[in-house]
């Protein structure tokens, strides 16, 4: 019965645990009042686009860091000349897009 467009219309009773029409606002079974179902808009939607953003353009600094030649240590496998070049830059910007973008979100209303 879960998931098919007949149970969308109803809601499970919190007292007795039977199944309601979503528009009564008491349980036909044990007369109880239903509680309103109240949702919220989620604050950490922004802040997570923030903080992934940020941690991609940590770790392109650390790509590049360690795969160009400001390393002391070299690397044990030799790494194309394209990741230094192209791939972490692009890393980097793509970060700072979803940085930019979970600031608008947060900042929107």
């Amino acid at each position: 019965m879960y998931g098919t467009i007949e149970s969308a219309a109803l809601r499970q009773c919190v007292f007795c645990g039977k199944m309601a029409p979503r528009q009564l606002s008491r349980c036909p079974s044990c007369r109880e009042a239903l509680p309103d179902i109240r949702v919220y808009r989620s604050w950490g939607d922004g802040r997570v686009k923030v903080r992934r953003g940020l941690l991609y353009m940590l770790l392109a600094g650390v790509i590049y860091y360690f795969s160009s030649e400001y390393s002391p240590m070299p690397p044990p496998v030799p790494i194309p000349l394209i990741v230094t070049t192209y791939l972490s830059p692009f890393l980097f910007l793509c970060g700072l897009g979803l940085c930019i973008y979970g600031l608008y979100l947060r900042n929107r209303d």
